[in-house]
């Protein structure tokens, strides 16, 4: 059983060489690169004809080639350390437990693929109970729970979430997980694709690359939030809102010691007083009269005034700022003011509305994301069982109530078939006789009513 690899690591390179070359030159040695592996990969046998004539003609990633960048360097992702530390803010702490918890409690199946026929997989009941087991007990300290809600956290945090799998051999548990710290991954911009090459890699700070823990693609489950051409890393949607929680948590910070008289918006005037009564009253202030709540009783030829820098009220918090601030970190979250605490503008028509767009939104995308990497990275790359697929229950249902009602209707009208709907909830087909067939999450027995 392969071992888990658990130091945590933070810079990696790809490139070994030391000769740098112009943009031209290093634009037509990556082509050659790329046509030579073609061409032996073809006179080994290992593609066909057909897969060897069609290649790309796009360049993967054209900004790593660019001349300011030193040959073979990797992008590196942006420093963790803040975003992690407005990752426990409160705030940002509600918009992430939104959708990580509730893709972490969500009730799931591993089922036979669309398109495959259920009769054709050989053993495919022993091989759904030992895919659910991997995920039920994907290591000795986490349950499925436990390490989705890692997953997800460092997705929304910064855009990556990893997970390192390893192939057992053993046909009751195909393979191990263990969460990794996204942060910590590099990506080979230069992969070509092969199974034997790395793709990822992990090195601690300022380790050498020799050090460097390299992960072919069958090991490592990368999920990128946000994926585009330019960058092998995605976006996540704390980083998109890093500016505006750095506001935030500025002008919270103003407000609270406003409201806690630390910044004091007012002063004591008096006319034509020497400095040496200035200085004395000072004197008398700090010592007899601040902090001990008595009353100051002072005696002038002419009354104090008191010259007032701000208004005195709620306003002095800049409230409506923050408000404005919230709004925009729940937009870079994809969810509605109304799940973050800003209830003003929100009554029991708009509500519901505003749940279901933070569910079709917010955590559904990211669901799916996740059952996709599960069912190619996993089942297909690690494992080698392509028939299957992990898929979310409750991913179409907006409630129990409508979604019962639809498909109660859809049944009445024909669209549907009883196993059909029993496979939306998660259950087994039910067979001529009666009884109920194999599940996704393994084998049901019993009868009808």
């Amino acid at each position: 059983m392969a071992l888990h690899r658990v130091m945590p690591f933070l810079f990696w390179g790809g490139g070994r060489r030391k000769v740098r070359m112009k943009a031209g030159e290093q634009l037509r040695e990556f082509w050659r690169q790329a046509t030579g592996r073609a061409e032996s990969r073809k006179a080994e046998g290992a593609i066909s004809a057909a897969e060897a004539e069609v290649g790309r003609r796009t360049l993967a990633l054209p900004s790593i080639l660019s001349p300011m960048q030193l040959s073979g360097r990797l992008l590196p992702k942006p420093t963790p350390v803040n975003l992690r530390r407005f990752a426990e803010t409160p705030v940002v702490r509600r918009a992430i437990n939104v959708i990580k918890d509730r893709i972490a409690a969500m009730d799931w199946q591993i089922r036979v693929r669309r398109g495959v026929e259920p009769g054709g997989v050989a053993e495919a009941e022993r091989k759904l109970r030992a895919l659910r087991r991997t995920l039920e007990e994907p290591n000795a300290v986490d349950s499925f729970r436990t390490l989705m809600e890692q997953v997800i956290e460092d997705a929304l945090t910064g855009g990556y979430g990893a997970i390192e799998m390893e192939a057992t051999g053993d046909a009751d548990r195909p393979a191990m997980l263990w969460p990794v710290d996204g942060a910590s991954i590099r990506i080979n911009a230069r992969w070509d694709g092969q199974d034997g090459s790395p793709r990822y890699a992990q090195a601690a700070a300022g380790q050498l690359e020799s050090s460097a823990v390299e992960l072919l693609d069958s090991q490592l489950i990368y999920v990128r939030m946000n994926p585009r051409s330019f960058t092998p890393f995605g976006l996540g949607p704390l980083e998109v809102a890093f500016e505006t929680v750095n506001q935030f948590l500025s002008a919270h910070r103003f407000a609270g010691k406003l409201a806690a008289n630390s910044v004091a918006q007012y002063a004591l005037w008096l006319n034509e007083a020497t400095p040496a009564q200035h200085d004395r009253l000072i004197r008398w202030w700090q010592d007899e009269i601040e902090g001990t709540g008595r009353v100051p009783l002072i005696s002038t030829e002419q009354k104090p005034e008191v010259l007032r820098f701000a208004q005195g009220t709620d306003a002095d918090l800049r409230l409506a700022w923050q408000q404005f601030l919230i709004r925009m970190v729940a937009n870079a979250f994809g969810l509605p003011p109304l799940l973050l605490g800003l209830e003003g503008d929100v009554n029991r028509s708009t509500a519901s509305e505003l749940a279901d767009e933070a569910f079709r939104g917010a955590i559904q995308p990211l669901a799916q994301l996740l059952a996709g990497h599960l069912t190619r990275d996993l089942f297909a790359k690690c494992v080698g069982w392509r028939e299957f697929e992990f898929v979310f229950n409750d991913l179409n249902a907006r409630d129990e109530e409508t979604e019962l009602a639809v498909q109660v209707q859809l049944l009445r009208a024909g669209v549907l078939t009883v196993n059909e709907v029993r496979a939306m909830r998660g259950l087994g087909p039910l067979g001529q006789d009666g009884t109920v067939q194999l599940t996704g999450g393994g084998m049901e027995t019993g009868t009808r009513d």
